[in-house]
């Protein structure tokens, strides 16, 4: 959504739930709704005082496969004529900065996919692609977590829900930036100090309008809903005992998480 640029957040503070944009001075309390009417209330918080959340509760994640020239190229596979998407269960969500850790039951290979997400602000169904801008709110950092070895355990049937739907596995955050333009943002993945993506939002192969739009005649989309635009190339297994993930996106920030086997 065009407009000024602005980072939205969640956040508990003294046991209450609340909402608001990130200042120099700490965070400027609103109320209302975020995707409704809202006012800042004057109150500012320090980032201190406050354990961040989710930066919203989506009602649904849709995530993209092969959605990057780059990647498609590098994968020898062919570029989709439609968008292809699965739908990532909203247990996956947790908060920026927590911990997530790999089911006991299983000890395959676990990988980071950093991505951009983009975040509905109203409720749309059936828009066009010059209709689509009216519905993006903002956008996002999005680590979508990928138990890979789930996914092709069973040869009859590719576990796309299970081996992304464990709990914890979609942490994204910190922040909602209002404002920006999508295709000259870049999406950097950073593996225990080490950049291992590095990748420009301008090589997805249907941009986010066309991806709201698309999606939007499948299914209505709601407000807080996010769509994981799907990554490039530089997908990797976290293989330490402790992993810290960094997705940063200039103009957004940065989504830390530290994933532990």
């Amino acid at each position: 959504m065009a407009g000024e640029m602005k980072q939205w957040l969640r956040f508990r503070n003294n046991g209450a739930t609340g909402f608001g944009t990130l200042t120099p001075s700490g965070i400027s309390v609103h109320e209302g709704e975020m995707f409704g009417r809202n006012a800042a209330t004057g109150k500012i918080l320090a980032l201190s005082e406050v354990e961040l959340l989710a930066p919203c509760a989506p009602s649904k994640i849709v995530a993209l496969w092969n959605n990057f020239h780059a990647l498609a190229a590098k994968l020898n596979q062919p570029e989709p004529p439609e968008p292809l998407y699965l739908l990532k269960a909203t247990t996956t969500i947790t908060t920026p900065g927590a911990v997530i850790r790999r089911p006991s039951y299983y000890d395959g290979k676990t990988t980071y996919e950093g991505e951009l997400g983009i975040v509905i602000g109203k409720t749309c169904a059936r828009v066009s692609p010059s209709e689509a801008n009216s519905c993006i709110f903002g956008y996002t950092c999005v680590n979508d977590i990928t138990a890979n070895d789930i996914l092709t355990s069973d040869p009859t049937f590719p576990q796309w829900a299970r081996a992304k739907g464990i709990d914890d596995y979609g942490p994204f955050g910190p922040v909602i930036a209002t404002g920006l333009d999508p295709a000259k943002l870049i999406v950097r993945t950073i593996l225990n100090g080490a950049e291992r993506q590095n990748y420009p939002i301008s090589d997805m192969i249907f941009s986010a309008q066309e991806l709201v739009s698309r999606i939007s005649h499948d299914m209505t989309l709601l407000p807080g809903d996010l769509i994981a635009v799907g990554t490039s190339v530089g997908v990797g297994v976290m293989k330490e005992p402790v992993n810290t993930v960094t997705v940063a996106i200039d103009g957004i920030g940065e989504l830390t998480n530290e994933f532990r086997l």
